[in-house]
């Protein structure tokens, strides 16, 4: 699996459709949409995800109305669930020389990768189980979706298997380095509060990002932020920012629920080493102040932005904070343009950029 800040052939997306994901506020997302395709047009493909010819009419005229239409938009109308492709999509990888291209499924009993015949494809796409984060009854289109974005890419589609069984992995609990590093929490994988794949214990879960991602050394991050839906998806809390460097949320009020986990998340970071044996070098990140709405805390994080090509997504909240994350990220990318997206509408869906985005490799 490569890094993010690698080269991209494109960024897919859905439309957002659901109202119940912004209940009482879905009216500006469309927008918030058009803006985010208007700055990733400019730099790759945008392969945008609509329901029906209807739907494609709909987000073309936002789109117009906004100025973020282009001929570097594709259409695929293909029914969703929900817009959270990060979550729900495929994985793309891409086939490393000397290694040969995995079939589906993995010889799980060995561990060791079938041959495919040689074909014009172009990539490998891993494909986990979806089950909307074990808690909600509408995902049935959307565990299709990274099929079918597999299929329109031409990647070959791996289907992964521990212990016999699907696995059951969204792409919000997991970062990497694309050099065999992999970031991820114990709350999303390995807590009983939200269970994915019961039959699945630490050691089977790095396996699987060995033989699936890659990544055969695994960081073990702790409890993710306050208000997360999905407990503990590690793109609210740590990224991956080069090869070596990370970048964490940390909140400085002792009195706030987030100060310990994250404190806690911080430490584990300085401890441990990346493929190598070495430090990461640890970027620190502040909150932004609370995020309210109808009385409840919002996930909001500025560690949810996206990686593009020559573009950095932020999330923004309208916060005091939010000067300190721009600068930050201007400092750790200064060859890409810091864009930021305002989402204090967007963050009572619980998700922002990183969560609605997967890119595809180029």
């Amino acid at each position: 699996m490569p890094a993010e800040w690698e080269p991209h052939a494109a960024t897919w997306l859905a439309w957002p459709h659901y109202h119940g994901d912004w209940p009482g506020k879905f009216e500006p997302i469309p927008w918030v949409y058009a803006e985010i395709i208007r700055n990733l047009a400019k730099h790759e493909r945008v392969e945008l995800i609509v329901n029906d010819a209807s739907a494609a009419r709909q987000a073309r005229r936002v789109l117009e109305r906004g100025d973020a239409f282009s001929s570097n938009i594709r259409f695929h109308r293909w029914a969703t669930n929900r817009i959270w492709l990060r979550d729900s999509g495929c994985i793309f990888l891409t086939p490393q020389p000397g290694i040969p291209r995995p079939d589906s499924p993995f010889d799980s009993a060995q561990g060791r990768l079938r041959r495919l015949s040689p074909h014009k494809n172009s990539g490998v796409a891993a494909k986990f189980r979806f089950n909307a984060w074990a808690k909600y009854s509408n995902w049935r289109h959307d565990e299709k979706i990274g099929s079918l974005m597999a299929k329109a890419a031409h990647a070959d589609e791996i289907r992964a298997v521990s212990k016999g069984e699907r696995m059951v992995l969204e792409g919000g609990s997991i970062d990497v380095n694309g050099a065999g590093t992999i970031l991820t929490t114990e709350e999303c994988l390995l807590s009983k509060v939200q269970e994915r794949n019961p039959h699945m214990a630490r050691v089977n879960y790095e396996k699987a990002f060995a033989d699936y991602l890659g990544a055969p050394n695994t960081i073990w991050l702790g409890r993710g932020i306050f208000g997360d839906d999905t407990h503990g998806h590690v793109d609210d809390l740590t990224r991956f920012v080069s090869k070596n460097t990370v970048v964490t949320m940390v909140e400085r009020d002792s009195k706030d629920v987030n100060h310990a986990p994250l404190l806690a998340n911080l430490h584990r970071l300085q401890a441990a080493r990346d493929q190598d044996g070495r430090q990461l070098t640890v970027v620190e990140l502040p909150m932004p102040q609370p995020v309210i709405f109808e009385g409840r805390r919002l996930p909001a994080s500025y560690a949810n932005f996206y990686i593009a090509n020559g573009v950095v997504l932020a999330p923004v909240f309208n916060r005091p904070n939010d000067r300190i994350a721009l600068n930050t990220l201007a400092e750790l990318f200064p060859t890409r343009e810091i864009v930021p997206i305002y989402s204090g509408d967007f963050i009572w869906g619980l998700g922002a950029m990183h969560c609605m985005t997967q890119q595809q490799p180029g």
